[in-house]
């Protein structure tokens, strides 16, 4: 049986997003590997990795957002049998980073990675009782069908990179 690190690479693919694994102290290093610029993004839960150093715009304002080809930003979860990421909403508007530049690259510890959607809604439920309550779940690049065939980054990011930090 696959674990659930197994199941969520495999899910990234079936979704057409590519995965990248590194460690806290490799971190930036990979991360100037897939960040394209101009970027934006949010600081990262890491000590180790500064993306102010990388000249990613933190706290982008709306033309930064509009001009960005590339956003940075944390996941909280991944789920393992959908390749989703869940992404926290933040009073200042975080989740924008993910959602606006054709490239989102989604930092997300192993560790972070759960197996299902049920397991999914009992973490979240953790981070609501502890008042953080608002989250985005993003499977793959934007996608839409709406006139016909299938179409990439018609609302969102075009591709999609989710950096796997392994202790």
């Amino acid at each position: 049986m696959p674990t659930p690190l197994e199941t969520f690479e495999s899910s990234l693919q079936d979704v057409e997003s590519s995965v990248k694994h590194t460690t806290p102290q490799s971190l930036e290093a990979t991360l100037k590997t897939v960040i394209e610029r101009p970027a934006v993004g949010v600081q990262l839960p890491f000590e180790e990795c500064s993306l102010a150093d990388l000249d990613v715009a933190l706290d982008p304002t709306p033309r930064a957002l509009q001009t960005a080809v590339c956003g940075i930003t944390t996941a909280v979860l991944g789920i393992a049998t959908y390749g989703t990421l869940v992404l926290e909403a933040t009073p200042t508007g975080s989740e924008l980073s993910s959602l606006f530049p054709d490239h989102h690259i989604a930092v997300l510890r192993a560790t972070d990675i759960v197996p299902d959607m049920e397991t999914a809604f009992d973490r979240l439920s953790e981070l609501v009782a502890a008042g953080r309550g608002d989250h985005v779940l993003a499977t793959g690049p934007s996608a839409t069908a709406d006139m016909g065939s299938l179409v990439y980054g018609a609302h969102g990011p075009r591709t999609v990179t989710v950096v796997l930090v392994e202790e």
